[in-house]
């Protein structure tokens, strides 16, 4: 159930709808705009009268929410959600680029990989310290020790950190370096990951970019969002990075789900992201790629960079070059600006 305030509705007003759901056993969740504030009833809402909340002068109106994700949907997020990471805004008209290495693989490849990215004019530095890979003889990643490597990258550029967390047990290192934390593919179904990292931000707010698995239905998607909300943090980024089909393999890495873009910007207010490397697997169609995105209307890309690709730990084959990763900025921009201008989207 969503109950939708007025404009510029009371504070008392609120209070008694906030009064009325916890009295009927529900939780409630509020999210307040500039004069909008629209509250999400969360738990069995057959045991809250609507016409008991409908009486309630502030309000203006009580819709059910058909689908099984209700925080992440389009009726809580009229407006698009706006994320903050320092000085940088993500959302609701506010491109970002995110670059770096796959893997942080030592301090020297580290520094200048994030070097590069702050030189091309990038907003967040990416990197994996640690690495779910699906052979266990591959590159794991250094850990702690990695971490570290990105700080001090981060700290010499002042670009903010976006890195995944593989388990329960890494989330508290994690965030002791972290101002994004990214959940891969792999780990979109896991469930208790996504419920104790929405615990774990619901205080801090702390952004997590959250991947698409590679086989898994919008409606899943949503609902492995739906799981970090529900713990209280809304601060999600919508990841697609390719999904697998009989199109994978020879010529691509994973089919790009690029035309589910504004299928998810109708879907939900949450910001979403790109992510060409993965898509592809393929550095020489990583431009082409960024730029279907961003017409699609992206919020953002996620695009791997490497100080020498061809010696890398990891994805080494889909990892731009910086002249390549200037390249496709300088594109994505310009076809951004042209989006804007020509007002094609309601940002």
């Amino acid at each position: 159930m969503i109950i939708k305030m007025k404009k510029n509705a009371a504070q008392e007003d609120i209070q008694k709808v906030l009064n009325r759901i916890s009295e009927a056993g529900l939780s409630a969740n509020v999210s307040t705009g500039e004069s909008l504030t629209i509250i999400g009833v969360i738990g069995d809402v057959t045991l809250l009268r609507p016409d008991l909340i409908e009486e309630i002068s502030g309000v203006d109106a009580v819709m059910r929410v058909s689908r099984p994700y209700k925080l992440v949907s389009r009726e809580f997020n009229p407006v698009d959600r706006q994320i903050k990471i320092g000085s940088i805004t993500i959302g609701t008209g506010n491109f970002v680029m995110i670059s770096g290495p796959c893997a942080v693989e030592s301090r020297e490849q580290m520094l200048s990989s994030a070097r590069i990215v702050k030189r091309v004019g990038a907003d967040l530095l990416r990197g994996g310290a640690f690495k779910p890979r699906t052979s266990p003889y591959d590159f794991q990643g250094l850990g702690e020790e990695g971490l570290k490597y990105l700080k001090e990258a981060s700290e010499e550029t002042g670009l903010p950190i976006v890195t995944e967390v593989t388990g329960e047990d890494k989330i508290d290192i994690v965030l002791k370096y972290a101002d994004v934390l990214q959940i891969g593919t792999r780990n979109m179904r896991s469930y208790d990951l996504l419920k104790k990292i929405g615990e774990r931000t619901k205080d801090s707010k702390i952004p997590v970019l959250l991947k698409r698995g590679d086989n898994a239905t919008i409606t899943e998607f949503l609902n492995a969002a739906e799981y970090i909300a529900k713990e209280g943090n809304e601060n999600i980024m919508l990841c697609l990075r390719g999904i697998r089909t009989f199109e994978c393999g020879k010529f691509v890495r994973n089919t790009a789900d690029m035309g589910i873009i504004p299928v998810l910007k109708r879907e939900t207010g949450l910001p979403v992201i790109f992510d060409p490397s993965h898509s592809s697997g393929d550095r020489d169609l990583v431009l082409s790629y960024s730029a279907a995105a961003v017409a699609a209307g992206a919020d953002g890309l996620i695009i791997e960079t490497h100080c020498d690709p061809e010696t890398a730990s990891c994805d080494g084959k889909q990892s731009l070059a910086e002249n390549q990763l200037v390249q496709t900025f300088k594109l994505c921009r310009r076809i951004r600006e042209c989006l804007v201008q020509e007002k094609a989207y309601s940002w």
